[in-house]
């Protein structure tokens, strides 16, 4: 089974949109069955045979009260029974409560990446979420810029985020582990490699992930060269590093950079070389991505990683 398999749910919403496809899955399959027993039914009884005479019309049948209710009460009825159980999962899903130990956090979707903020927790984080397992924790959607749609077919359905136009969804995961997801909404040339990592952590594991997020960025006192470069240059015109001038908002947030498994929103793995190779060209990564080449020489690009690789 794939891990992003929609027939593999491990949420509460997820499990409901779950049941609603196997119901409408089968209806259609019966329907199916149904017109194509009827056409090969047809298709042999009536085919042509040798001593038919071809000027002979067969007798036409009009008004037929039997075949008229034929056709109309079970669409009818097929139709009822998809629209009540659509809406009984649709009030479901979007009536969720809150309960005493829900987490409340905040999805920014930008080109092309993900900001995660959790304002209870004070934590601003990107592209990788973490959520506690067997909690409810609601998602509102906010866009940075145009429309974008989030979706972990394993967690939820999807749904948009839709500039000036807040959104709301919720997931309540049962299992731990590591969830995938993407981008359902293009929104532009990196669209495809807009990726979604959900880790639904134990509460414990929670946690303590949550405390190290929140302290402040300890770097290592042999990568000052690479601080002060990073601080001199236009990185914190866009990123943040909690401790130090850089207060961008306008691409992620690096205070606990290399706490990530993956660079790029899951495009690479996380390593010094990616990162290096990241700073130098993200293009090579992203075309189109919207953070430039600093142009920084060998030296610096070598001192900028050290101090970035430092942020944990």
């Amino acid at each position: 089974m794939s891990p992003t398999s929609i027939f593999a749910p491990l949420s509460t919403p997820a499990q409901s949109i779950f049941e609603l496809s196997i119901l409408v899955l089968a209806i259609a399959a019966a329907i199916f069955v149904v017109v194509t027993a009827l056409l090969v039914y047809s298709v042999v009884r009536y085919r042509r045979r040798c001593d038919d005479d071809d000027g002979r019309e067969p007798a036409q049948v009009y008004g037929s009260l039997e075949i008229g209710l034929a056709w109309t009460i079970p669409p009818v009825i097929i139709v009822l029974v998809l629209f009540l159980a659509s809406a009984r999962v649709v009030f479901a899903v979007q009536d969720a409560r809150p309960t005493k130990d829900s987490l409340e956090l905040t999805v920014v979707g930008h080109q092309f990446w993900w900001e995660y903020r959790y304002p209870g927790l004070k934590i601003v984080t990107a592209n990788e979420l973490h959520v506690p397992v067997g909690t409810r924790t609601f998602l509102n959607l906010l866009s940075a810029d145009t429309d974008h749609s989030f979706w972990v077919p394993r967690l939820a359905g999807k749904t948009d985020l839709i500039p000036n136009h807040p959104n709301r969804m919720w997931i309540e995961p049962q299992q731990t582990g590591l969830y995938l997801g993407q981008c359902a909404q293009y929104c532009g040339t990196q669209h495809a490699k807009m990726l979604l990592r959900v880790y639904v952590d134990s509460r414990e594991d929670f946690d303590r992930w949550a405390r190290q997020q929140a302290a402040a960025a300890r770097d290592d006192g042999r990568v000052t060269e690479g601080r002060r470069v990073f601080e001199r240059t236009a990185c914190i015109n866009c990123h943040t590093v909690s401790g130090t001038p850089a207060n961008g908002r306008f691409g992620p947030d690096l205070t606990h950079l290399m706490s990530r498994e993956t660079l790029g929103a899951g495009v690479a793995s996380n390593t010094p070389e990616n990162l290096r190779a990241w700073i130098r060209s993200p293009g090579d990564f992203k075309p189109g991505s919207l953070m430039p080449p600093m142009g920084l020489s060998e030296s610096q690009l070598d001192d900028v990683t050290a101090y970035l690789s430092s942020l944990q």
